[in-house]
């Protein structure tokens, strides 16, 4: 695509595609600074708590690559606007909620909205820019993902401070059909890619998704049965069995969900295990730190959110700098330097359990994890063919999801006695930190390895 056959209007419609992927990101963070008065009210236990994040990360990760498959299929216009449309709705039913079993079934809905619509942004986004181009699209979207997720949670304080924690939810409302409206007008019409794979893949869906939800289970689980007992062992099996058994599905499947080709391709296999590490590490700390301030220290859900204030500039700082030095800087390195960066920030609050060393610790490690977003993107969308946009797409953003679900149950499951306010909340917390730390310094490892030490960014006409 050169230049002058480009949508004038490119600009703006990545905007409003950002503000409402956005809302996708908000939506897990927004509602950790809530938890804890969503518990006081509905009476939550920690396993609610954590499903409250992890049912929505899971039924959004566990669908994303079906939607991926649909926005291919049926084009990534109307995809995406019935995604924002099911979302908007599914929040206003959330903020409704009056118990533990509708606050979780409206969070699995906005999980089902969101999986339409964030693949198919993205791949509009693919299509509507290229070469170098490309590149600060790109890293404009990561920036607004990985710096929203932290600007979550200031908006988390400043709604639960204010009209209440329904507020979290019935914000996405007004907001979600102003974009729809404009959006229907502004995006181009696209032709879907039918030629090859004409059906979607529903048995391949279900399998992923139980999976996912069998090892999510049993990492929640854990905090009360133990790490090493029967049950999370029979969990983790059935879940490792059902990741196989999709994988089979996948081969054999006249219409499968995914070419599973994709993920032995060296780019996106490396882009898809850097957004599952960035998030699953984002969530650990907006989970740990929400909970740390209010509980442990007393704080209110205003002061918590200004207080990660920092960690939101320093997110898109290392987004920003990130996508400058592509080009310049090897796939390996900024790969490598990600991580690195976010496992020394993750090990200064597991040291020093103090208010200023948790945020600045955190700010340190969000630039990492800033980066990381930046870098996945590039890795894993840089050099797909159009047809296979939505699909890439769909896997960058399943794995982003997943990630978010594992770092919930992790965290949550390690800290399980600071969380319920028993023992040393303090010591509860380091030992999540220190977790943390560790997956960061254990994804500087994988990264080195597997990262493309040679290739350059893709930075001119390259699909």
């Amino acid at each position: 695509m050169n230049q002058s056959a480009a949508h004038p209007a490119r600009w703006r419609i990545l905007g409003l595609l950002g503000v409402a992927q956005l809302m996708l990101i908000l939506d897990v963070t927004v509602v950790a600074i809530a938890l804890p008065h969503i518990e006081a009210e509905l009476g939550l236990s920690r396993e609610a708590m954590t499903w409250t994040i992890s049912a929505y990360t899971l039924t959004f990760g566990g669908l994303m690559l079906l939607g991926g498959r649909i926005s291919d299929l049926v084009g990534p216009k109307r995809v995406m606007l019935t995604g924002l449309l099911v979302f908007t709705a599914a929040s206003l039913g959330t903020g409704l909620a009056g118990s533990a079993a509708m606050l979780v079934g409206g969070r699995i809905a906005q999980g089902v909205g969101a999986a339409l619509l964030s693949p198919a942004a993205l791949s509009l986004v693919v299509g509507l820019f290229d070469g170098e181009e490309r590149n600060r699209a790109l890293g404009i979207w990561s920036a607004l993902g990985g710096g929203g997720a932290a600007l979550g949670v200031l908006l988390g304080g400043l709604l639960t401070a204010g009209p209440g924690w329904s507020w979290v939810f019935y914000v996405n409302v007004p907001i979600g059909l102003v974009i729809a409206v404009v959006l229907a007008a502004l995006l181009p019409a696209r032709q879907a890619w039918t030629a090859d794979r004409p059906r979607l893949d529903v048995l391949g869906a279900v399998l992923v998704t139980a999976s996912s939800a069998s090892l999510i289970y049993a990492f929640i689980a854990a905090g009360e049965r133990g790490w090493l007992t029967g049950l999370t062992g029979l969990l983790v099996l059935a879940g490792a069995v059902g990741y196989v058994l999709f994988v089979v599905w996948q081969r054999r499947a006249r219409s499968p969900l995914m070419d599973v080709r994709l993920l032995v391709r060296r780019p996106v296999a490396t882009g898809a295990f850097l957004i599952l590490t960035a998030t699953a590490l984002m969530i650990a700390v907006f989970f740990l730190g929400t909970f740390y301030f209010q509980q442990a220290r007393g704080y209110g859900a205003l002061q918590t959110g200004l207080l990660f204030l920092p960690v939101a500039v320093a997110t898109m700082i290392g987004a920003n700098l990130t996508g400058r030095l592509m080009g310049r800087w090897s796939p390996r390195a900024l790969a490598v330097a990600g991580p690195a960066i976010a496992a020394v920030g993750m090990a200064v609050p597991a040291l020093s359990m103090h208010p200023v060393t948790v945020v600045a610790g955190v700010s340190v490690a969000a630039a990492g994890t800033g980066s990381m977003f930046v870098v996945a993107s590039a890795t894993a969308l840089g050099q797909v063919a159009p047809h296979e946009a939505g699909i890439a797409s769909g896997i960058v953003s399943t794995f982003h999801e997943f990630g978010a679900s594992l770092g919930a149950a992790v965290v949550s499951s390690v800290a399980a006695a600071s969380l319920v306010g028993a023992g040393s909340p303090v010591n509860g917390f380091a030992g999540g930190f220190a977790v943390a730390a560790v997956a960061a310094a254990f994804g500087v490892a994988v990264t080195f390895l597997v990262t493309p030490g040679r290739a350059p960014f893709p930075v001119k006409g390259t699909p």
